[in-house]
């Protein structure tokens, strides 16, 4: 391998690879929370809306201002709402599935590297 200063070089630039990885898996974790929460969010008003009638009266809100809206577009715009939160969070599983992979490859370099090291270390000390 080389210098034990080659080596701190390479462990150095691994275990920043390694901290990257876990930042993006903690971002991809609270987003997964935030989409979690909101896919539940939209499933309970869902399922409000299930219940009205027509002759109920759905208000949306606009800026500080209550809209009256039409219950089916009101259903509408949760089902779709519903239907982009839950491509996102697959998107999201993919990435966090995608960033455990690279934390366990990444963790396999790092066992490696740290074993060579030991082992060229034994050589040294058995040379003197």
């Amino acid at each position: 391998m080389g210098s034990s200063e080659e080596f701190q070089k390479r462990l150095s630039q691994e275990l920043d690879k390694m901290k990257t990885i876990q930042k993006d898996m903690q971002k991809a974790m609270a987003a997964k929370q935030t989409l979690d929460g909101q896919l539940s969010e939209n499933n309970v008003v869902k399922e409000e809306l299930d219940f009205l009638t027509p002759e109920n009266k759905v208000y949306k809100m606009t800026g500080p201002v209550l809209v009256e809206q039409e219950i089916d577009e009101a259903k509408q715009n949760v089902d779709k709402r519903i239907m982009f939160i839950s491509s996102e969070v697959k998107r999201n599983e993919e990435l966090l599935k995608d960033l455990s992979a690279q934390q366990d490859k990444q963790q396999e370099v790092l066992q490696r590297l740290q074993k060579e090291f030991a082992e060229e270390q034994q050589l040294r000390m058995a040379k003197k």
